[in-house]
């Protein structure tokens, strides 16, 4: 089988439209996010002046009720739809990779990663929070995209056997691999139990969840000495991850600032194959495809992890709930 044609690594985006066979359901959805989270930024002024309008009116309805002004509605039961963007850092991980029938069993270690989080496709993440009766406890359920690009220009120690031959111990990566990331992205989908923690003003609460799900990389693999690349979306495997931040209430939105730490189990397989023109679902149907007939990956596996820590902003609109009213 010939090998599709390799390009650069270095600053890969620049050339990124000579190198997509064409952008995938998937790659317009996360575009179209973007533009949609940065509306949803520009409207919250406005709606922001429009429910001030209306936390006015409420409290002189309750003054002339005689309802003590400066009462602040609480949190309650509410559901919150919200976009974010922010940035990630990934640590340096071993990387294995295991194609025993062409003798190859290889570790190199470490792999600096990379994530890029304002290149494009930026790093955002989309989520829907419910909190229950009393507002204090709730799920959430979140999709985020960030991306790791393995640094191929660093040296790295490796361990084992390419297509028979020991490797040295000590080489560039870009020796090795001509590709090794996950850049559309290290995507990661999860459900969190959430709570309110405390309440620093009657609008500023800090709160924390954790949670579980599954990776959804974009993985793109290929070998100097090896097959085609590997060039679609997969499952790897599991993710957890905790989060911790503060969340600004007004009458409507939420505002929130929040730290999150992921950890990603990956066994990625190698099929050597280009993912579907339809994308995301289409792929993992065609991966699922292949477990259930047994059909092993030509390329073997890549295993790793992936340890992140990422600092994100968002907004937040919430329904179902009563303006909150400032002393």
């Amino acid at each position: 089988m010939q090998s599709p044609p390799i390009y650069p690594t270095s600053r890969r985006y620049a050339g990124a439209a000579a190198e997509r066979p064409g952008r995938t359901a998937v790659d317009v959805a996360q575009r179209l996010l973007a533009v949609a989270a940065l509306g949803l930024w520009v409207a919250g002024g406005t709606w922001h002046a429009t429910a001030e309008d209306e936390t006015s009116r409420q409290r002189a309805a309750d003054q002339t009720a005689g309802v003590t002004a400066g009462l602040t509605s609480p949190a309650t039961a509410e559901t919150m739809v919200a976009f974010y963007g922010g940035a990630p850092y990934t640590y340096p991980s071993a990387v294995s990779l295991e194609d025993k029938p062409k003798a190859t069993v290889f570790t190199v270690d470490p792999v600096a990663w990379r994530g890029e989080p304002f290149n494009d496709p930026i790093y955002y993440g989309v989520r829907v929070v419910r909190w229950l009766d009393g507002g204090r406890t709730g799920g959430m359920l979140d999709f985020t995209h960030s991306k790791a690009l393995a640094e191929l220009a660093n040296e790295a120690r490796f361990n084992g056997t390419l297509a028979g031959q020991p490797l040295p111990a000590t080489s560039k990566l870009s020796d090795v691999y001509r590709r090794l990331e996950f850049s559309h992205g290290h995507n990661m989908l999860t459900l969190n139990g959430l709570m309110r923690l405390v309440d620093l003003h009657p609008r500023l609460s800090l709160y924390g969840g954790i949670g579980a799900g599954i990776n959804l990389p974009h993985t793109e693999i290929q070998l100097v000495k090896g097959g085609p690349r590997t060039y679609e979306y997969q499952y790897t495997g599991p993710v957890g991850q905790v989060v911790l931040g503060f969340e600004f209430r007004l009458p409507r939105l939420s505002y929130f600032i929040e730290y999150k730490f992921s950890l990603a189990a990956y066994d990625a397989p190698l099929t050597e194959l280009n993912g579907t023109k339809i994308g995301l679902f289409a792929d993992l149907y065609r991966q699922a495809a292949r477990w259930w007939s047994g059909e092993p990956p030509p390329g073997g596996h890549l295993t790793t992890r992936l340890t992140s820590h990422q600092v994100i902003g968002g907004l937040g609109v919430r329904f179902a709930t009563r303006p909150t009213l400032a002393p």
